[in-house]
């Protein structure tokens, strides 16, 4: 009898004398987009989807989150994919479940607010792709953000989810700040634009239980529209916090198929579905067919983004998110961050500032974008805060977030702050009150220009209008005007087995297999001294009647005398990769070097050689954790070299120019 007969014979009638329930809970499955961004840094690709695209559709869920949030980032910058595309590729396999998207408001699928005209046709060209539901969230909460995009859902006739970002400053839901009133306020403001349904997203797992309930309840009480919870399972809590907001009558939840939930990432949806079988609530899934999915997952997709995963804490929750309330994605680019810059001994101080830098901030909600500037300005206060000064390096993003550029704070920032950060900011050093986008120039005509002989249609110059430097790149691969690099091409599933038991043999000794060969008897034995590549031999060889056979070969120190070689060949020296700073060295007039302070691409040069530049004027924009750094001269003087352009890649302490006195 085959092992699948004895699976099918052993399955469990979950079907007999279940009666469908009154209300039952609604599902959004998070497993192509948020659950792959949590655990495998959204390195998901779309051929991987596509096995279980068709059985997904065939579940049952509210809608299925494909796109949005960091897929359209990654997909262009790592995976040499189009994003538009997997919408298209995905709606031929799964036709009756609708799509959902993450949008950042203003901010789109970006990490700064787009003018208007942009945030315009992307809202337009994801609907006619093939967006249905829009859940759109700001990272700041708020509301003035969303006027432009949800004019656009609504033309467009598609569902309008708004998200209230759920924050704390306290341990428990309460404080000055983030209390029920401010999210029954909140929730009243988004039925007022005209929300379809109203999500509640809590990005880091900080929602408790009980807390669930209490905010549930006021809110069934303050508006009509479907009630959505989104919570992270980092803390451990989020299944008990789906139960508790389920009994206080929330419509949909979000959960992952359970390969790609958990950790960082998800409740599974297959022990919820268990939980309330049979009762008022039953979500009336079939979970033979989860197990079905979950099979191919497990088999078929999953290995080749395992070595994604950390796996090195023996605990899949995070407890200390209770403490510091730093979402999975945030704390992982922290992680990295400091690891690349040979700090991550310092992880224990950047917890301590971070949420000081913070409240600084004005107590603004842990989410995209605002988790990366929170995050990425932490770090650059742990690394080079000098003494008593604080803010030494401010990320751009940070200026933009003091001058108002993306909302209004939920308290006021540090004016001191607030001051240091708009000090020669080229935009004025009074903040605004207004609308941001109100201050930002139209941008769609000036990108259109600019890639006019390379984009084929609006889909391809919103790409470079979102990501002007690696949107670019990416359009010059997909229209072969360069080679794709291997390390975006797509791993096989033969290739993770390979890699994987490449990895077994290292951790058993086993890396190098001697094979076991007889030894000849040896009469004639005659050893011989073997320089190779500067490096001195002894070999043995025996030759019995015929030509020697080398016997054995030791390597040993090299004699004192050196011994003669012929001249060298002339080798003419290959000039370095564009992608890669050549070696510069610091020139005989005593021209000091700006040096890479931390890994990441370079995404502006403000500057040209010859240019004479006062010290601490920027030379260059160093892109970082997804923040831009301005690095200023380290002196004053004439630049001699500019070692790299825009999109190249540098690592800590590269030399990226060199100044003359």
């Amino acid at each position: 009898m085959s092992k699948d007969i004895i699976i099918e014979n052993t399955k469990m009638d979950y079907s007999k004398d279940r009666p469908k329930a009154k209300k039952p809970v609604k599902v959004m499955d998070l497993t192509l987009r948020d659950g792959h961004q949590s655990l495998f840094a959204t390195r998901g690709r779309t051929e991987d989807m596509i096995p279980v695209a068709e059985l997904m559709d065939e579940v049952g869920f509210w809608a299925l989150e494909t796109w949005g949030g960091a897929t359209f980032d990654t997909m262009h910058r790592f995976l040499n994919e189009d994003p538009w595309e997997r919408i298209r590729t995905l709606k031929k396999y799964a036709k009756k479940t609708p799509f959902s998207m993450l949008l950042r408001a203003q901010n789109l699928v970006g990490y700064r607010n787009y003018a208007d005209d942009v945030a315009e046709a992307f809202v337009d060209r994801a609907a006619a792709n093939g967006m249905d539901v829009f859940r759109t969230f700001d990272a700041l909460n708020d509301y003035r953000n969303f006027e432009t995009v949800v004019k656009g859902i609504k033309k467009a006739g598609k569902h309008f989810q708004g998200c209230i970002c759920y924050s704390m400053t306290e341990p428990r839901m309460g404080g000055d700040v983030y209390n029920l009133d401010y999210y029954v306020v909140k929730a009243k403001e988004l039925e007022a634009m005209g929300a379809d349904s109203i999500c509640v997203k809590d990005m880091a797992g900080l929602m408790a239980p009980y807390d669930a309930f209490a905010l549930f309840k006021a809110l069934k009480q303050a508006v009509k529209a479907p009630l959505h919870l989104h919570s992270h399972f980092t803390s451990g809590m989020a299944p008990m916090t789906h139960l508790k907001a389920i009994e206080a009558g929330v419509d949909i939840v979000d959960t992952c198929m359970s390969p790609y939930a958990y950790r960082t990432s998800h409740p599974a949806v297959e022990p919820m579905v268990m939980a309330l079988l049979g009762t008022n609530r039953d979500t009336g899934f079939d979970i033979n067919l989860l197990a079905r999915i979950n099979e191919i997952f497990e088999k078929e997709i999953v290995p080749k983004y395992r070595h994604l995963l950390a796996d090195n804490k023996m605990s899949i929750i995070d407890i200390n998110v209770l403490l510091h309330q730093t979402p999975g994605g945030m704390l992982s680019n922290l992680v990295n961050q400091l690891r690349e810059m040979d700090a991550l001994d310092k992880i224990d101080q950047v917890y301590a500032e971070l949420p000081r830098v913070r409240k600084d901030l004005g107590q603004i909600p842990l989410v995209t974008p605002t988790s990366q500037i929170v995050g990425t300005q932490t770090v650059n206060n742990v690394l080079f805060d000098e003494g008593e000064e604080r803010y030494k390096m401010i990320t751009g993003q940070v200026k933009d977030l003091c001058f108002g550029l993306y909302g209004k704070t939920a308290v006021p920032i540090n004016p001191e702050v607030q001051k240091k950060a708009l000090k020669g900011y080229p935009r004025g050093e009074e903040p605004i009150t207004c609308r941001p986008a109100e201050v930002l120039e139209p941008e769609l005509e000036k990108a259109q220009e600019e890639v006019k002989d390379l984009a084929r249609d609006l889909d391809d110059e919103l790409i470079y209008a979102l990501y002007p430097v690696t949107g670019k790149r990416f359009l010059k691969w997909k229209y072969g005007l360069e080679e794709v690099p291997p390390e975006v091409k797509p791993r096989t599933l033969e290739e993770a087995k390979a890699e994987k038991e490449l990895i077994e043999k290292a951790k058993a000794g086993k890396l190098v297999e001697k094979k076991e060969k007889a030894i000849p008897a040896m009469e004639n034995l005659r050893k011989f001294n073997v320089l190779v590549d500067g490096e001195y031999f002894a070999v043995e060889v025996d030759a019995p009647g015929g030509s020697p056979r080398i016997s054995s070969v030791s390597q040993y120190a090299p004699a004192p005398a050196p011994v003669p070689q012929p001249p060298p060949t002339p080798v003419e020296v290959a000039k370095p990769a564009a992608s890669k700073p050549a070696a510069v060295t610091v020139d005989d007039n005593g021209g000091t070097p700006l040096v890479a302070p931390m890994p990441g691409m370079i995404v502006g040069v403000e500057k040209k050689e010859g240019d004479h530049v006062n010290q601490g004027e920027a030379v260059l924009v160093l892109e970082a954790m997804k923040m831009e750094n301005a690095l200023g001269a380290p002196i004053s003087g004439t630049i001699t070299k500019i070692n790299l352009g825009v999109g190249d890649q540098v690592a800590k302490n590269d030399i990226l120019c060199v100044i003359a006195p």
